[in-house]
């Protein structure tokens, strides 16, 4: 029988942000500066084919630093970590490099600024994210009060509703977001907004790419890990688009029965997802399919963020 035709709409950008690329980076120069092991607090980034890599290569990962041994050098990962983690390194003698990508990096300094000014942060974001763990532990405990969706602003009981700020988590669902901002604007005309967006331009990027191959596409394949924030967005950007998505971790976990025979399909990856598993998934359906490959360009993307100091690039 010959092979059925499928056009591939694949998503540009996809796959890797300058954030995670510099994060993975940081744990392989510092495995060549002092030799393996090194230690890693959390996932660098969300992607299982990524962590196993460094692995392969002499990271050992751990959740808290006490699993650190004494002497030991640490990367504290792309996600952030609250300010009490690097205190608690150098009351221990680690050597450490500080991975959070600057994007995160600039929330931080944010929510630093804002509670000096005397400000309460709504911050919206999604529960014990690590980034919102790390962003939530830049400040004292009650500076900041979590949001998660347009009902939970109906909730807040400021004490002051004039002396309000609001910043979010950077992998968000940008519509997602947008409601919820509007609500705060609502109910709280005073409330101090962020000078520019926090929603990384990466993560902005991916969902318009998505958005602009829903109208190409019967159903959509998103690579990425499923504790992986930016990508699960993707799957529910699509889905809203009315394509239905599917995440998926690596080719192997294609569904071909929920598949079918679509005449089009998309593809997309999260930004910790490496484009080795793009192509890893292209060239299964080639053995399924005869593949017809068109790109959807929503943004070229040229940031680049700058190595820590003492890691040779």
């Amino acid at each position: 029988m010959p092979l059925p035709p499928l056009e591939l709409v694949i998503a540009a950008p996809r796959g890797f942000c300058a954030g995670v690329g510099r994060a993975i980076r940081i744990v392989e120069l510092a495995i060549a500066k002092h030799g393996a092991p090194v230690y890693v607090r959390h996932e660098i980034v969300h992607n299982k084919f990524v962590v196993d890599s460094l692995k392969a290569k002499g990271a050992i990962f751990v959740e808290e630093l006490d699993e650190v041994p004494n002497g030991a050098n640490v990367v504290f990962s792309a996600h952030g970590v609250p300010r009490s983690v690097p205190v608690d390194a150098d009351a221990r003698g680690l050597e450490y490099v500080d991975a959070t990508c600057p994007l995160v990096s600039k929330v931080h300094r944010q929510a630093e600024r804002l509670v000096n000014d005397g400000r309460h942060i709504l911050f919206i974001g999604h529960r014990g994210h690590p980034e919102v763990i790390g962003t939530f532990g830049q400040v004292p405990v009650g500076q900041m009060t979590l949001v998660e969706s347009v009902a939970d602003v109906a909730m807040l009981d400021p004490a002051d509703p004039a002396r309000l700020a609001f910043l979010t988590q950077t992998t968000l669902s940008v519509d997602d977001t947008a409601e919820i901002v509007a609500a705060l604007r609502t109910r709280f005309p005073l409330i101090h907004a962020p000078r520019g967006e926090d929603i990384c331009y990466a993560t902005s990027n991916r969902q318009e790419a998505v958005k602009r191959m829903s109208g190409q596409c019967e159903k959509m394949l998103v690579i990425g890990a499923p504790n992986s924030s930016n990508s699960l967005r993707l799957v529910e950007v699509a889905e809203r688009s009315n394509v239905p998505a599917r995440l998926i971790e690596r080719a192997s976990e294609i569904d071909f029965d929920w598949l079918g025979t679509p005449s089009s399909l998309g593809l997309t990856a999260g930004a910790s997802a490496p484009e080795v598993l793009v192509r890893e998934v292209v060239a299964l359906l080639s053995t399924r399919f005869i593949l017809t490959e068109t790109i959807v360009q929503a943004a070229v993307e040229t940031i680049e963020f700058k190595l820590p100091r003492g890691l040779a690039a």
